[in-house]
């Protein structure tokens, strides 16, 4: 069986992990292969959106016992290269060019959490539950945390990551880490409603965009911020997407990239 399935349909991308067996737990193989995913995703033309989602009741459950049995005996040295490959896939996932949208159908646990918070949208199922569970095994959930406390703050993190107790999706929706909450007859509609808002907007403007918010996030407003976000609105303005954009608007019709 696949550990991913990969399809397209129109513009929009769905990569879903396909190990329900395990509750979709990764290993080193699937860190590669969703990696490799993504970024050849991310690169084509004719994909403007990624769907990540997952078959079973589990969306993720973190790392794969076996993998996990096979990384107690590695040395130092090999567990950095192993939790660089693991960090790699995360970072590859929060920097794809292309708006990513999590399709949360069930649990989320440990590592798995680094996928959601890696993505630009999340909208989960209102049974799903979410753990940090790394420090009952007396780790730490260091590879994923950049992108974990960006999702949901350090205040929220300082708990979920000391105590390690599971929490709801309504807790999760209310923290900030999902966008939305909704019943699983109502999941893929409100994915769909999502997606196609995303399809329709200008695909350069668009990954623009993702970048801004990757820049701005955090940092002092400060003269530099502030020059860089004048030449961005001044570079895009005068794109030809910016210029069609405008166009378009002024002449009360559909821009060129609408579907």
């Amino acid at each position: 069986m696949s550990t991913l399935l990969i399809e397209q349909t129109a513009h929009v991308a769905r990569i879903t992990l396909n190990r329900p067996e395990v509750r979709n737990a990764f290993n080193d193989a699937v860190i590669a292969e969703l990696t490799q995913a993504v970024l050849e995703l991310g690169a084509r033309e004719d994909v403007r959106c990624i769907v990540l989602a997952a078959n079973g009741s589990a969306f993720c459950a973190g790392a794969d016992l076996n993998w996990m049995r096979r990384m107690a005996d590695y040395t130092r040295e090999q567990n950095r290269a192993d939790a660089a490959a693991l960090a790699e896939m995360m970072r590859t996932l929060y920097a794809c060019p292309k708006p990513t949208v999590a399709r949360i159908q069930g649990d989320v646990y440990a590592g798995g959490t680094g996928l959601v918070a890696a993505c630009d949208i999340a909208i989960s199922v209102d049974t799903a539950q979410y753990c940090l569970s790394e420090v009952k095994l007396g780790l730490i959930p260091a590879t994923i945390s950049p992108y974990v406390i960006r999702a949901m703050g350090a205040r929220a993190a300082h708990r979920y990551f000391l105590t390690a107790e599971r929490f709801s999706a309504q807790t999760a929706h209310r923290i900030g880490f999902v966008h939305e909450v909704v019943s699983a007859e109502a999941l893929d509609a409100k994915v769909d409603e999502l997606v196609q808002a995303l399809v329709n907007t200008g695909p350069q403007a668009m990954r623009a965009c993702k970048q801004l918010v990757q820049d701005v996030a955090q940092r002092d407003i400060d003269a530099d911020l502030i020059a860089m976000t004048v030449g961005g609105i001044a570079d895009i303005r005068v794109s030809p997407e910016g210029r069609e954009g405008v166009a378009s608007f002024l002449q009360k019709r559909k821009p060129n990239w609408t579907l």
